[in-house]
């Protein structure tokens, strides 16, 4: 019987979790943006049903009162429907290989960076104001070999950014967070 957790450890290992996974590849950490860029969907969805509300005034029934609440609320639907597929559907994948960014914006934009750890140079985070301090999310910075990969609207970027640390000093990679002093000189 020794052989058949064997098999099982093969047969999980050859699940892929999303779509551009190697075969010899381990899903590490997934995460996404913070649910905040969502909120101008949220809010033109809260103007369809306030207008869903408007056959009310014309002629003040409650059939025309409930029938254009339901239209608003379908109308709320369909407009921040596209915001939510947005958001879900980003995701940022860290594999014991590569980060890899996936965007979508709307239905039918699919956006994928793909680099290999061993191109992270150094990473950083910043939160800054009241609105990213009191909802905990913030940018993080990936200063690599071809450029800088800068993620926005993080949710908990200090946790994140430990955890993509954490994942490559376990494989081995030396990616160390520059100081302001250091970042203004790369920038001069």
């Amino acid at each position: 019987m020794p052989g058949r957790p064997k098999a099982k450890s093969e047969q999980e290992k050859s699940e892929k979790l999303f779509d551009d996974q190697f075969d010899d590849e381990e899903v590490l950490f997934v995460f996404r943006k913070h649910p905040v860029v969502m909120r101008k969907g949220l809010i033109i969805a809260s103007l369809a049903v306030l207008l869903g509300t408007l056959p009310a005034l014309i002629k003040p029934e409650l059939s025309y009162f409930f029938g254009g609440l339901a239209f608003g609320f379908f109308l709320a639907f369909l407009v921040f429907f596209p915001s939510w597929i947005a958001w879900y559907y980003s995701i940022f994948i860290v594999t014991d290989q590569r980060l890899i960014q996936i965007t979508r914006k709307g239905l039918f934009n699919k956006t994928v960076v793909d680099m290999s750890l061993n191109q992270i140079q150094s990473m950083n985070y910043q939160v800054s104001g009241i609105q990213e301090t009191l909802l905990k999310f913030g940018t993080i910075m990936i200063q690599t070999y071809m450029g800088d990969l800068v993620i926005h609207e993080v949710h908990h970027p200090e946790k994140v950014q430990k955890t993509i640390a954490t994942i490559l000093r376990e494989q081995g990679i030396n990616a160390t967070a520059l100081t302001p002093e250091q970042m203004g000189q790369m920038g001069e």
